[in-house]
């Protein structure tokens, strides 16, 4: 990938030794694709986007959280009100006695899926450990150093105690009626979603629901289980043989005809189309 962007240390980093830094994007705007030469979590609190990660399409919304290497290549597309923090770490500048590989490089197993949700506990207490590495990591002095060092550690393990992949059996470790929603549309790509059940199941209205969904990702419920499957498809049309009538049941649409008018609408182009031009450029 000659000439492509790269983010730098020196243009985040208040001095060579600082380990750890945060930008807060309020709101995220589009951006290019890029790599980095500092490694970087991001975790998003409301709105969505499409997040290109390494050519996988990743519809994000609120709880959304990824473990981004310095090589990854991402991009953000179609932002919508996205708000997010990005935290930036130098692993070779980190000094405590930690197994940094188990709480950060661990999440990324291959062939699992790169995007974890974090909890609305877990969300709570992180706005809290970041605002404090926020304040302390624009100092220079050795003590805010070693305790910017110490708060990004807390805060790794907080994701990793309060994360979860919403594919997961296991689902969310959560009672809250929106981490239980998100878990169940993950588990839906591939067959119908019944609202009415899970409000049921749940004791939750179904208006109070979409209200809340709403107000958190600026999408409705429907709008959103749409997305995920289609970036689903896209991922499938570009690395899979897979027919398009198979790719269509596997992303939960019944009928392939039907497949093809919603993915022209979200995406401009047809199925069929997507396709050629990922194997041309190859």
């Amino acid at each position: 990938m000659a000439g492509h962007l790269i983010l730098k240390k020196a243009d985040f980093f208040v001095t060579s030794a600082q380990p750890v830094a945060v930008a807060d994007r309020y709101p995220q705007n589009v951006f290019a694709e890029h790599t980095h030469d500092f490694c970087e979590l991001v975790l998003v609190w409301r709105g969505n986007g499409l997040h290109i990660l390494n050519d996988r399409p990743y519809r994000i919304t609120c709880g959304d959280l990824f473990y981004i290497r310095a090589e990854d290549r991402h991009s953000y597309e179609s932002v919508n009100g996205l708000v997010l923090h990005n935290i930036i770490y130098c692993p070779e500048r980190l000094k405590l006695n930690v197994d940094w590989n188990d709480l950060l490089h661990s999440a990324r197993t291959v062939g699992k899926d790169p995007r974890w949700r974090l909890s609305s506990h877990g969300m709570t207490q992180a706005r809290q450990i970041i605002g404090q590495l926020e304040h302390e990591s624009v100092k220079t002095d050795a003590l805010s150093v070693c305790l910017t060092e110490s708060l990004f550690l807390q805060l790794c393990i907080l994701l990793h105690r309060h994360r979860y992949q919403s594919q997961d059996d296991n689902g969310p470790n959560s009672s809250e009626t929106l981490d239980l929603l998100m878990a169940a549309l993950g588990k839906s790509l591939d067959s119908s979603f019944e609202l009415a059940q899970f409000c049921q199941q749940h004791q939750v209205t179904e208006r109070n629901l979409r209200q809340l969904f709403r107000q958190q990702t600026g999408m409705s419920i429907s709008q959103y289980l749409r997305q995920l499957r289609i970036c689903q498809a896209q991922d499938l049309l570009r690395h899979s043989d897979l027919l398009i009538g198979d790719i269509a049941t596997r992303c939960g649409f019944e009928d392939s005809n039907y497949f093809s008018v919603v993915f022209l609408k979200e995406t401009g182009m047809t199925p069929r189309v997507w396709r050629l031009r990922y194997t041309i450029e190859t």
